[in-house]
Formats: C-alpha cells, sequence, structure tokens
C-alpha cells in the first residue's frame, strides 16, 4: 500500500554516499531513484544533464513523498564536474569494460563506502543512463566498478531498481541489519493446569453434542485431540480464546443473546441502586 510503514514524527535518515545520475532520461526514475534513496538513508543526489530539464514534475510525483531529495538535488553539465570534491566513486555497469579497477557488488560498495566515510572522504554511486548506461570513457573516472549478480541474459536493470539495491545494502550495513520491528511479546505459555481445563472444556463440550458417535474409539480420538494441541505451545491467551469459542458454540446465538440481555439487566439495576444512595437524604438531627 502507498505510504505503509510512513511515520513522519520520525527522525529523517540522512547522509551516506552521494548518488550521482547521469544523463537520466526521465523523470519518473529520478523520482523513483530519489524515493528508494529516501527509502534507504541516502540524501544527497547529484544530476548530471537531465534529458527532460530540471526542475521535473513527474520525478516529484514518483519519488512519492521524497521531495526533500529532490529539492536539494544540484545539477552538473557533464560527471567530470558532478565528481568534484569526491575522493572515490563507484561506477555502476552491468558490462565487463575490461578496466584494471576492483569490481564489488552491492554489499561490498556499501562496506567500502563506510570505511572511507569513516575516514572523512567523499564517496559516491555513479549510475548511467537508462538505455546505454555510463559510457567508458565515465566508467574511467571512478576508482571501482559496482555490478550485481543478475541474469546474463538479462542484466539491465531499471535505473530505479539499481539505485534501490544499492541503497539497500548501504542501509542495511549502516544499522546493521536491524529490523524496523519484532514480533510482539507473546502471552505466558499455558502450564499444564491450564492445558487440562481446557481439555476438560473441549471434550465435555463435543460429548454433549455426540461427536463421539463410537464409544470405543473415544479414547483414541480424545488422545489425537489433545496430542494436536500439545504440539502448538499454546499461551494463556491462546487458551482464553479458544474457551470462548467453544463457550460460543455450546451458547449458540439465542444462549448468546439471552446472557447479553441478562447482562444488560443487572448493569442496569446495579446503576439503578447505586443512584437511589445518591438521592437518598439522612435522618435529621435531633435538636437539643
Amino acid at each position: 500500500m502507498p505510504g505503509s510503514g510512513t511515520d513522519s514524527t520520525k527522525p529523517w535518515a540522512a547522509g551516506g554516499p552521494l548518488v550521482i545520475l547521469v544523463e537520466p532520461q526521465l523523470g519518473e526514475n529520478i523520482g523513483s531513484a530519489a524515493r528508494a534513496m529516501g527509502n534507504f538513508g541516502l540524501s544527497r543526489l547529484r544530476i548530471v544533464n537531465p534529458r527532460e530539464g530540471w526542475p521535473n514534475e513527474k520525478a516529484r510525483v514518483f519519488s512519492a513523498g521524497a521531495d526533500r531529495i529532490l529539492a536539494d538535488a544540484t545539477l552538473y553539465p557533464d560527471l567530470r564536474s558532478a565528481l568534484a570534491g569526491v575522493n572515490f566513486a563507484f561506477a555502476a555497469t552491468a558490462r565487463e569494460r575490461g578496466m584494471a579497477k576492483p569490481v564489488v557488488g552491492a554489499d561490498g560498495a556499501a562496506a567500502e563506502a563506510r570505511s572511507r566515510l569513516a575516514q572523512g572522504e567523499e564517496v559516491a554511486l555513479v549510475f548511467g543512463r537508462e538505455r546505454t548506461g555510463l559510457y567508458t570513457e565515465e566508467v574511467s573516472l571512478c576508482d571501482a566498478i559496482l555490478t550485481l549478480p543478475v541474469n546474463p541474459a538479462f542484466a539491465s536493470l531499471n535505473l530505479g531498481t539499481c539505485v534501490a539495491v544499492s541503497a539497500y545494502e548501504w542501509f542495511k550495513a549502516e544499522s546493521e541489519g536491524a529490523l524496523p520491528f519484532a514480533p510482539p511479546d507473546r502471552s505466558p505459555l499455558a502450564d499444564k493446569g491450564d492445558l487440562f481445563a481446557f481439555f476438560d472444556h473441549l471434550e465435555t463440550a463435543l460429548d454433549v453434542s455426540g461427536f463421539f458417535r463410537s464409544p470405543e474409539k473415544a479414547p483414541s480420538t480424545i488422545r489425537n485431540l489433545r496430542n494436536i494441541f500439545h504440539r502448538l505451545g499454546l499461551t494463556r491467551q491462546d487458551l482464553a480464546t479458544l474457551h470462548g469459542a467453544i463457550t460460543a458454540l455450546e451458547e449458540g446465538r439465542a444462549g448468546r443473546e439471552a446472557r447479553k440481555l441478562e447482562n444488560n439487566a443487572r448493569a442496569a439495576a446495579r446503576k439503578t441502586v447505586g443512584a437511589e444512595k445518591n438521592t437518598a437524604k439522612p435522618d435529621d438531627a435531633a435538636s437539643g
């Protein structure tokens, strides 16, 4: 769902390596790249000569709320100028370029970027055009090649997807893989007394309903039922829910309605007694 998991009250993760998009052709892809950056804690975007000009309304729409990244983006005429102030750059490419450069995956680039940023260096992730990627001359301006293990018969990734995968590995390394939430605390496990009380309730209800049609088979059927529930590791809350379900089946709709009317009558009676106590006048004091 759009916006699912978004909480504007939490601080916006920012920083990390620069993301440089070289001559992106579509505003939609710029926006998708910005959205991925926002998802995974990258905030600094440089754009080289976007084909559809800048600013771009389609980029804003596809950023899905990552407007601040687009608003702070800076434009450059070519990659050489966009690399100003950068100490180490990764060129993202799906093709072998025959260059004596380190070749790393997105996880390796993230680890290297973290190390260099911690030493005060500036690091950039450079992504090329949707149709042709980076030119060989542009790859030569970078220090290492970033590539991904993809289907060699269909290796060309969408620009936004490529940024998303790289940004994901960055944030996973930066957060040490911490997930945003954990399973809720479970109710305490039921003890044997709780479990045996449930068995008594269940087996009595089944007996009354005529479930045990064959007296000879009843003991083995009961054992099978008990073993099913033993395997589940039921909590006290689980048993409370199961007790309620069995009670509802025992009572049926008419029984539930009768119990509801009875409870409402009791509540009304208590309310009436309380009102009478509040309005009663104390006896007049004897005059001396």
